[in-house]
């Protein structure tokens, strides 16, 4: 295979032109791919698929909880594939990185609960590491279980980047003896089961359509409150907590 050349212009560049990208010098990602000693950086970033418009832009980190652990998340990597391809036609350069999630209602009732606060804390420090060690010069968080959306919005106040807060949604109700339900009434469900005031079957019946998909419990609990705030903060775009 012949050697590749360089592509022909008019004019010849000199050697600053040649390795400049021309970004804002405010943004962080300048430390990471511009200058001839950053050449081992961007042939890092090329193996990536990423070209020369990608590096001459803005760095935007995709941060992505996606996990088989929790219906709240199971379906978040469709979400983020929406916040990658949005800053990929706004002119941006999208990375998407991933960290953890605990569930709190399957880890609930059991001593595995314990881990859910300090999922928060490994949540916002995993993304505030990823966004300072990676030189990222803004944000997309993406968050679907309780714990996933303060851990995401501290990180976005630490690392103090311009950042866009997305929630995966609120599960939708299940179907039951022809009324809506949640998970909320299967935990209520059990306590009727333990008084004798509710067969066998219904408990059976209940557990199996309370939840029909993916997101986050159906409820005013953790995670669909911290999705309002999100709006109120100003974090998330106007709308978004309510969609299902």
């Amino acid at each position: 295979m012949s050697k590749q050349e360089p592509p022909e212009s008019e004019e010849p560049q000199d050697d600053a032109d040649r390795f400049a990208g021309g970004k804002e010098e405010s943004l962080p990602s300048r430390e990471v791919t511009e200058g001839p000693d950053r050449a081992p950086h961007r042939a890092m970033f090329r193996a990536m698929g990423f070209d020369d418009e990608d590096l001459s832009s803005p760095m935007v980190g995709v941060a992505n909880p996606a996990a088989d652990i929790t219906p709240c998340n199971v379906h978040l990597d469709d979400v983020a594939q929406s916040a990658v391809d949005g800053v990929d036609d706004e002119g941006g350069m999208p990375i998407e990185f991933g960290t953890i999630t605990i569930s709190d209602a399957i880890s609930m009732g059991t001593e595995g609960m314990k881990a859910s606060l300090i999922s928060r804390e490994v949540i916002a420090d995993s993304v505030e590491l990823v966004a300072f060690g990676e030189r990222m010069d803004a944000l997309v968080t993406v968050a679907g279980c309780d714990k996933n959306l303060p851990g995401m919005m501290m990180a976005a106040i630490r690392t103090d980047l311009p950042t866009v807060f997305l929630y995966g949604g609120s599960i939708m109700p299940g179907q039951h003896e022809g009324r809506e339900v949640t998970v909320q009434n299967v935990f209520e469900g059990v306590g009727t089961y333990a008084e004798g005031e509710m067969s066998a079957d219904e408990l059976d019946d209940l557990e199996r359509n309370a939840c029909p998909g993916a997101g986050s419990c159906g409820g005013m609990f953790t995670a669909n409150t911290m999705a309002s705030i999100s709006e109120a903060l100003g974090l998330a775009p106007l709308g978004s907590a309510s969609a299902p």
